[in-house]
């Protein structure tokens, strides 16, 4: 199937807008070819700033209204916890405040942004989405996160190149309580070393300890810089390593 043919034989959808290349993609093709698309931003504590700022930098771009709702994820004990299913709590709260907002709105069907690259098999959170009803068209569609990026660069769309970022939650050791400080931490640091010229890392805590992995490309800067990274981290962690395994290029 065509995504443009989805979109006719689903005129009226609310889309579940990250801010990510893939629901990026989605509203560009839902301006295009949607008869209507509401778009819903849900932001939490899991939510970096500057995701927010790319969401509502790319509706502006479009002329698209965004509706941004607010989702409590730290009032549900099921994700603080911290458990290996996680994210499929935390799926449930988020899609569950996009349905109810959308049903107000007249939408029966909510769209995400799962790909036809992404493994399905073993993520929790893809087992919300089915739970919820929620459709993802570009996997239905067959569409790979490399056509993703290629279609989003021809469009024209800032967010073609951007780096997959997973939500702040999961920088937290599974099995560890989720706080809002260790979070506020682990976004402050990653906020640095964006600043400090770093593009595709992750800042992982166990504790009092955080352990930093960088892209292959990156590792030899980090350890170059190795003793300016400790000093400017320690406001926020006890302990601060650089992981000797480089970590996979976010795609």
């Amino acid at each position: 199937m065509e995504l443009k043919t989805f979109f006719e034989c689903h005129p009226r959808l609310a889309l579940a807008f990250s801010g990510g290349a893939d629901s990026a993609y989605l509203l560009y093709a839902g301006q295009k070819w949607a008869q209507k698309l509401g778009v819903y931003y849900v932001h939490s504590t899991f939510q970096p700033a500057f995701e927010r700022r790319d969401a509502e930098r790319l509706a502006k771009e479009l002329g698209v209204g965004m509706q941004i709702l607010e989702a409590d994820v730290l009032g549900c004990p099921e994700i603080t916890a911290n458990p290996p299913d996680r994210c499929y709590h935390c799926k449930q709260v988020i899609m569950s405040t996009i349905r109810r907002q959308a049903a107000l709105d007249g939408f029966d069907t909510v769209i995400d942004g799962t790909n036809a690259s992404d493994d399905i098999g073993d993520r929790p959170g893809y087992k919300a989405l089915g739970e919820q009803g929620v459709l993802s068209p570009l996997r239905l569609c067959g569409i790979t996160k490399a056509e993703v990026r290629r279609l989003s660069r021809d469009a024209g769309l800032f967010t073609w190149d951007k780096p997959a970022y997973a939500c702040l939650a999961t920088r937290v050791r599974t099995g560890e309580e989720i706080t809002r400080e260790k979070l506020e931490a682990v976004e402050k640091s990653e906020d640095i070393l964006f600043e400090m010229g770093f593009s595709d890392f992750r800042v992982r805590t166990a504790g009092d300890e955080a352990k930093l992995q960088f892209v292959a490309g990156q590792q030899p800067a980090a350890r170059a810089r190795e003793e300016e990274i400790r000093a400017v981290l320690s406001r926020y962690f006890g302990k601060i390593i650089i992981d000797p395994n480089e970590r996979e290029a976010s795609v």
